[in-house]
């Protein structure tokens, strides 16, 4: 037995690719959003990555370990789900096989109560059930320093014997073997299909089975019941020695809100004399996914070799900070919200509303990573309306012309490499069609939700903000540009913060980013301070913006509003760089000495793009083929423009 970290000790073997591998399952939780509901009534499901083998790699990732996923999904969409959602998070998937004659596994469920969590099961001869022995290797298992196997995947002969392997590999070769019994009666034909809630059911054959493996493992984990059915008694602390004769096995077990025990040795007399560690008493929604984030924080530790009691503490505290949040895998915590939380300096019963920890989340949850933008914006509406009247067009040619705009971009894609980050800014009244041809294709996205020269600010949709972005693809970012002055009147400013606090909160609601553009009105004073002080304003007023969106500026105010972002929100994303219709050869100055900020990212620029094109084009002067290629070069020159001055490369021709 390895047993690496009884009083601490980092595991000696830091020339591994990686730190853990997850062997076991992984499936599609469909969530049913409305708490409290019965699976019978449930109107609207939320769809997350699922499966405890799944869920603890992407809590581990989040963690900060190197940890890879050994099991099979469909060849079907919610099998490319897992396997996105899994690289998406920072799990090596070269394992996860795609599996042709079976469907990814599949769990519905509803939220009663903190205890109470209808569910069921759609698991028959599902994907990760047939992992065989030919889907690994002993060098893959070897490459790192932890397997973690589930205990369900003993329940079948066939990946039984799938998981013996891999652990024989890894005692060969110094890989820790750590086993999460992880005990679902259901999954042992032990209920009724439609009891997959029921947590505990006693069983001789199970019992058998799982004795028959625990000799192979290192650490072994579970619930008190978990423990009962592993060790054959009802009894934890008999349970906990009839193990103890069977293994020398580091023991763990869960106890909820009473947190953890630790039995490296011998079995004590009460499980508090064992190592423990108290739990951190929370506001609980619902009790899933608990156990999933306990083993992923005392994973962290394990492989670092950190103390059991470190470990445990880690552990506590991830389980306590998914279960007051819907889902498992999306509500697994980072290693600076871990951080954070750990270190707050009063206990926090409601951990998900604690705005701080919010923000630390939503930053590691992101689902894009882009770190720069080359954005078209093209939401203009009341402007194309001008245009379209002044060129003698009626209003309903500017759908196809925005059709036409966002051809020119994806034609200058093509042409040029841009890496990931090219991107558009659109609107629903005229670019509804642009949005569904964009939606999944790879552009960054986002839709603006202002009322064109709204001042104090309303929506275009009106006041019902979040069922508007609740309809949304999930990708789509909301854009909204206000025009605010912090010297604006208290009233005004009280309104115009009240209805961008509806918006943020609606963005954190669905899960959503935020593009705040700020533009300061023509009237009123403006300095250099002018910007960071609005920028400060709105932040003290309670508003997150993932993204700002604002106009060049001089040295000194791009400093003064990077000190702003940064005594604020550590977590934003930074600054886009608008053009404000300027002509190109304007744009130069602006853009020098935008690009030289760390806090600039890139640019949204529109009206210096394509005006001029839109303006032959409504007018009889150009066709089509022409307006598509001269806006592509327009983009193309602005973001040589940026990338000139930034010191990112310039894009490539691709030999196109």
């Amino acid at each position: 037995m390895i047993n690496r970290c009884a009083t601490g000790g980092k595991l000696n073997d830091a020339d591994k690719a990686l730190d853990v591998i997850c062997m076991g399952r992984a499936a599609v939780d469909l969530y049913g959003a409305q708490i409290g509901e019965t699976l019978e009534d449930m109107s609207s499901f939320r769809k997350y990555l699922g499966g405890s083998s799944a869920n603890m790699a992407i809590g581990m990732a989040r963690l900060g370990l190197k940890a890879a996923m050994l099991t099979r999904v469909g060849n079907e969409q919610m099998g490319r789900f897992v396997r996105r959602e899994l690289a998406a998070n920072g799990v090596d998937v070269g394992h996860v096989v795609t599996d042709p004659a079976r469907l990814t596994g599949l769990a519905i469920l509803a939220v009663r109560d903190r205890d109470t969590f209808p569910l069921v099961f759609y698991r028959e001869n599902c994907a990760d059930m047939a992992i065989g022995k030919d889907d690994f290797d002993e060098a893959f298992i070897a490459s790192a320093r932890a397997l973690v196997i589930t205990g369900t995947h003993f329940s079948s002969e066939s990946t039984g014997n799938a998981c013996r392997k891999a652990v024989q590999y890894a005692r060969r070769n110094g890989t820790g073997a750590v086993l999460d019994i992880d005990y679902r009666p259901v999954l042992w034909g032990l209920t009724a299909p439609g009891l997959g809630e029921v947590r505990f059911v006693g069983s001789g054959r199970v019992t058998e089975h799982l004795q028959s493996m625990l000799p192979l493992f290192d650490v072994i984990v579970g619930t008190e019941e978990e423990i009962h059915i592993a060790g054959g008694a009802t009894d934890t602390v008999a349970a906990l020695r009839r193990l103890r004769d069977l293994t020398p096995a580091v023991l763990v077990v869960k106890r909820g809100l009473l947190g953890a025990s630790v039995f490296p040795g011998a079995i004590a007399d009460t499980l508090d004399d064992g190592i423990t560690v108290a739990g951190m008493a929370v506001d609980v929604l619902n009790v899933l996914g608990a156990g999933d984030a306990f083993m992923s924080g005392f994973m962290r530790g394990w492989v670092a070799g950190e103390s059991y009691a470190t470990c445990c503490r880690y552990a506590n505290a991830c389980g306590a900070l998914v279960v007051s949040r819907h889902g498992c895998a999306p509500a697994m915590p980072g290693s600076d919200e871990l951080r954070v939380y750990l270190a707050a300096k009063q206990h926090l019963r409601r951990p998900d509303e604690d705005p701080a920890l919010t923000r630390l989340h939503r930053a590691s949850t992101r689902s894009s990573r882009r770190t720069a933008l080359y954005a078209l914006a093209f939401d203009h509406r009341t402007q194309l309306e001008d245009l379209a009247d002044s060129a003698g067009a009626g209003r309903d040619r500017i759908p196809a012309l925005k059709n036409l705009i966002h051809a020119g971009l994806r034609g200058a894609v093509r042409r040029r490499y841009v890496g990931d980050r090219a991107g558009t800014i659109l609107d629903e009244r005229f670019g509804a069609a642009v949005l569904l041809k964009e939606t999944g294709a790879g552009l960054w996205v986002a839709r603006a939700v202002e009322l064109p020269g709204s001042r104090p600010l309303r929506f275009e949709a009106g006041d019902g903000i979040g069922l508007q972005l609740q309809g949304w693809p999930r990708g789509h970012l909301a854009k909204c540009l206000v025009r605010y002055h912090p010297d604006d009147s208290a009233e005004l400013k009280r309104q115009q913060e009240r209805t961008l606090l509806a918006l943020y909160d609606a963005c954190l609601a669905t899960d959503r980013e935020l593009l705040l553009e700020v533009i300061l009105p023509t009237a009123g004073a403006r300095d250099d301070q002018t910007m960071a002080q609005g920028v400060d304003c709105l932040y003290q007023a309670g508003i997150f913006p993932d993204w700002w969106k604002l106009a060049p500026q001089s040295e000194q105010s791009w400093a003064l509003i990077a000190a702003a972002v940064a005594r604020h929100d550590s977590t934003c994303r930074g600054v886009l760089v608008l053009g404000s219709g300027v002509p190109e050869n304007e744009l130069g100055t602006g853009f020098e000495v935008a690009a030289r900020q760390p806090l600039c990212k890139g640019f949204a620029v529109g009206r210096t793009i394509f005006s001029a094109a839109a303006r032959a084009w409504l007018s009889g002067q150009a066709d089509d083929e022409s307006t598509v290629a001269t806006i592509a070069h327009s983009y193309l020159r602005v973001v040589d423009a940026w990338t000139g001055n930034s010191g990112l490369e310039a894009p490539v021709q691709d030999g196109v």
